[in-house]
This record gives C-alpha cells, structure tokens and sequence, in this order.
C-alpha cells in the first residue's frame, strides 16, 4: 500500500495548461489557426453544383434513394441522400460527366475552383455556385482514455482538446505531459508530435488544432505500470498475507 500511494504521489499533478495566463496577445494571435482540409486518400465528400435553373445542373447532382424494409418485408423508398464520392488511394474521385479529377492534396475551395472551370461554359451557360463537404473528418484516440474510438466532426474542424473532451477524457492512468499526435499527410508522409497537456506553450503548437485522420495516443503513466506489474498470483498471497495478519491480531487480542 506503500508502495501505491508513494507512486501516485509522484503524479498527482494532473492540471492542464498551467499558467495559461501569461500568454501574451501577440502569443495567442500568432498561434495556430484552424487548417484549411486537404483532401486526401479514403477521404468521402458531397458536391452539390447550384444554379438558378435546377434542370441544368441535375446531371451533376447524384442522388441516392434510401431503402430500408417495412413491417411486411417490403421495400420501402425513403428520401433520397446525395451521392457520396470516395478518394481513390491514387487521390482520384470519378465526378458525373467529368470523369476522373484529381483531387489529393487540394483544400475544397481549390477543387470548386477546379469543377467550376470544367464545367462551365463547356456544359451550361450560367456559373454555377459549388459546395463540398467532406463527410468523414475522422480523429482516432486511443490509449490511456475513458472512452477510446474513432470521432466524427460535423463541421471539418477539431482541437486536442475537443477530440479528447469527447473520448472522456483523460483517465488517472494517462500521461498529462507527454501526448502522441500522429499526422499523415495526401502523400502518405507521417509527422509526429509529442504535447505536454500541462504545458500553456500547448496552445501554440501546430498539432493543437488537428486535421482530419490524425491519431491520438495517450501513454500510460508509472502508476499504471506499476499496477501492471502486480500479477494475479502477488494479488492473491497479498490476501492471505492480509487474512493471516487478520487473525494473528485477533489471537494476540484474545489472549490478552
């Protein structure tokens, strides 16, 4: 028990951002901003081309219709959903018409741009308006946290500590200052980052503010190696070495 307590004194200080309130203003303007999305490999978007005529850009517009069975076991058509488009591993999505477009490593105003100038005049004769969305701007969090798995942002954007807010947080066990983001970028090239949650420096890094597919490990801390090490054969003789010291007071308080 000793042994224990001595260990998880040693981290009990557990704070985020310590002293976060000496950052300057220039320091806080000058960090990070939320990165722009480049798509990359296995990346799914929508594109929606608008224009004033709906008839002239439907052929751009893929639909899907949604099935699902009834009570009876029939089909039954619901509404339709846009058609999604995959990132090819060669960083390809196959748009209608169009063909083939390259768009890895390109943000999503770059790739309207792109679409837009195909497409127009060549295909109809008013600029159309395009918006993407990229559907599946992914974080994975694992390790040493309450909830750990793969989190979805709807609006294309997260922080560290969003993506770890809603994997629970960090449990006791978690390493505060010494966190791994792994980023990999269209090219397949990784970067690694190691962040101190402790540290107000924290807010300035580049892999505070994440970008989609990036991975987060917590690593565990000594209290939960020390923990580990205890194997279940230790844990039972602890019980009896404690069971034997129950009853040697017990005899010891009789016999008085």
């Amino acid at each position: 028990m000793l042994w224990l307590t001595a260990s998880c004194t040693a981290h009990k200080h557990i704070g985020y951002l310590k002293d976060i309130e000496t950052l300057t203003t220039e320091q806080m303007d000058s960090a990070a901003k939320p990165a722009e999305v480049r798509f990359m490999p296995g990346d799914m978007m929508t594109i929606v081309v608008n224009t004033t005529d709906p008839n002239a850009s439907k052929v751009f517009n893929l639909v899907l219709p949604r099935r699902y069975k009834g009570q009876d076991e029939s089909i039954i058509t619901g509404q339709e959903a846009l058609q999604t488009y995959l990132v090819s591993k060669e960083g390809y999505i196959d748009f209608p018409v169009l063909g083939r477009i390259e768009v890895a490593g390109k943000t999503k105003a770059e790739v309207e741009e792109l679409i837009k100038s195909k497409i127009y005049p060549e295909y109809i004769t008013e600029e159309p308006i395009i918006t993407i969305r990229l559907t599946n701007f992914k974080i994975s969090v694992m390790g040493e946290v309450m909830r750990p798995g793969v989190l979805t942002f709807e609006n294309e954007q997260a922080n560290l500590l969003e993506a770890l807010t809603m994997a629970g947080d960090l449990t006791i066990y978690g390493r505060r200052d010494n966190v791994l983001v792994i980023r990999q970028d269209a090219t397949g090239k990784k970067t690694i980052y190691r962040l101190n949650l402790q540290d107000k420096e924290l807010l300035l890094s580049d892999a505070f503010q994440l970008q989609q597919n990036d991975v987060i490990y917590v690593e565990p801390n000594k209290s939960k190696g020390n923990t580990s090490r205890v194997t279940s054969s230790e844990t039972i003789w602890f019980s009896v070495l404690g069971s034997l010291m129950s009853i040697a007071t017990l005899i010891i308080t009789i016999l008085r």
